[in-house]
This record gives structure tokens, C-alpha cells and sequence, in this order.
């Protein structure tokens, strides 16, 4: 007894191990990145970059002062259409989970989740741009919201699932409608899950170029108008990292590490929040 008891101890402790190796096998790759991007382009960062425009072909200088504004844009607009689409959806898939309906709905957006972003962009061209012949901002936006959607539909499910039924049973039996219990305790109850499976899915439409590249295309001049086309942080880097340049090399390192700041604050402020929220929730 007391030798297989050791035995026992043995593998536990050997497969601890080989599931720590295994974890810090998966962080190197993404510690070297985030290294190496921070290494290029923190030093690469200066006022004129948040400031300036871009300069025209080989000159030294400017900035991509027109890509931030226009990324928050873009984003902006995806947030606006994906995440009460995404959250209603999400709460119709949790309340009828067994329908016909709902796993049809569920089976749509677990295969939009897979689809590749530059088929979303193709898609969003033919549905946005090709109607009325022009890259636009509304376009950009409405692609990566397609983006969003299934993230959205599919967190928002699996969080209000993962509610106690006695909330639901305690407000029916109090009087409340299943609308007004759902949207008042339920929905309240799953909000801080939610709020991260929104910033997911944020976090993800933040990196997208390909998508960008058949709606909102890009623009070297300053624009903030949603019919005519938009600069972003991901095709400007695209654009330059693709040049003979050496200073739009350095730039499109500060681009790529301004993207990764951005993802972070996001992440940093949703966790404040979810923070906040839970101790609102606390009896």
C-alpha cells in the first residue's frame, strides 16, 4: 500500500512538471515576441508620431496621428454593430438553448468564428463596398464587427449558462417577467464574464489588416469621415513594413507596439472594471 501510494506521488508529481514545461514551452514564443516588439519599437516611439501625419515618399519623420484616430474609429463602429447583435443573441441561445432555431443560430456562429478574416473582408467588399463603389470607414467597421459577433454570441451563451437557476427561480417567483428576470438579474449577474469575451473579441479586431484591406483601405491623409476610406494602425504597418525604408521600418515597429499598448490598456481597464462590478455584486 505504501509503494503504490509512492508510485501514485511519483506520476502526479512527473506530469506537474511536464504540464509547467509545457506551459513555459507556450510562453517563450509569445515572451520573445513581445520582447522583440518592445525592443523595436518603444525606442521608435516619439511626440511626432502621435502627432504628425505621414510624410510623402522618402522623406525622414511624420507620424501616424491619422491610423490611431482612424483604428478607434474602426473599432468603434465594430463595437457599436457587434455587441448588442452579439449579446441578444447570446441571451436568446442561453434562454432556448434545445430549439431548432437556437442550434442552427450556434452552429452559424461557431463557423464564422473558423472563417478565415480575409474571406469576412471579401464578404463585407460584395456587401458594403461593391453597392456603392467606395472604400469607407462604415465598410471597415461593418467587417470587423462580423469578426466580433460569433466571439460575442458564443461568451454571452456560455456565461449566462454558467448562472445559479436560483436567481432566475428567485426573481420569477418575486413577480418579474422571464424578460425582465433575465435583463435585470440574469443578464446583471454574467455581466463581468461578458465583459471579458467582449474584450476578446476587441483584442482580436484590433490586429486585423486583411479584412481593412477590401473595405476601408487606407488613406495617407486626415480623415474621420465614415463614407470615404480610413487609415488604420495594421494596414499602416503593412504598408510600411513592406517598403524600402529604413525610418518607415522604424515606424511600422512603433505602430506594431502602439497596438500591442492599446490591447493592453484595454485589458487592464476591463479587469478594473470586472473588479468594480464584482464588488457591487457582493451582498
Amino acid at each position: 500500500m505504501t509503494a503504490n501510494l509512492r508510485r501514485r506521488k511519483l506520476f502526479s508529481r512527473v506530469f506537474e512538471v511536464l504540464c509547467a514545461l509545457a506551459v513555459v514551452v507556450a510562453l517563450i514564443p509569445l515572451a520573445m515576441i513581445l520582447f522583440y516588439v518592445i525592443k523595436e519599437g518603444a525606442g521608435a516611439l516619439n511626440w511626432d508620431f502621435f502627432t504628425k501625419m505621414p510624410k510623402p515618399v522618402g522623406e525622414t519623420g511624420g507620424g501616424m496621428a491619422n491610423a490611431i484616430v482612424g483604428t478607434l474609429i474602426l473599432i468603434g463602429i465594430a463595437a457599436l454593430f457587434a455587441i448588442p447583435v452579439g449579446g441578444i443573441c447570446g441571451v436568446h441561445l442561453a434562454e432556448y438553448p434545445e430549439t431548432k432555431f437556437s442550434s442552427a443560430v450556434r452552429f452559424a456562429a461557431d463557423v464564422l468564428n473558423g472563417v478565415p478574416s480575409i474571406v469576412v473582408g471579401i464578404f463585407a467588399y460584395g456587401l458594403v463596398v461593391l453597392p456603392v463603389k467606395r472604400f469607407s470607414a462604415l465598410a471597415g467597421g461593418v467587417a470587423l464587427g462580423f469578426l466580433m459577433v460569433p466571439i460575442v454570441v458564443r461568451t454571452t451563451e456560455e456565461l449566462l449558462r454558467l448562472v445559479p437557476g436560483g436567481l432566475r427561480e428567485g426573481a420569477l417567483a418575486l413577480g418579474a417577467t422571464r424578460s425582465r428576470a433575465v435583463f435585470s438579474v440574469i443578464v446583471p449577474a454574467a455581466l463581468p464574464g461578458i465583459l471579458t469575451g467582449i474584450l476578446v473579441a476587441l483584442a482580436r479586431v484590433a490586429g486585423e489588416t486583411a479584412p481593412l484591406l477590401f473595405t476601408a483601405l487606407g488613406n495617407r491623409f486626415w480623415s474621420t469621415s465614415l463614407t470615404q476610406p480610413i487609415a488604420s494602425l495594421t494596414v499602416q504597418v503593412y504598408t510600411y513594413a513592406q517598403s524600402p525604408y529604413d525610418d518607415w521600418h522604424r515606424q511600422a515597429w512603433a505602430g506594431a507596439f502602439l497596438l500591442v499598448m492599446i490591447i493592453l490598456t484595454l485589458s487592464i481597464a476591463a479587469r478594473l472594471a470586472v473588479r468594480r462590478l464584482e464588488r457591487m455584486n457582493r451582498p
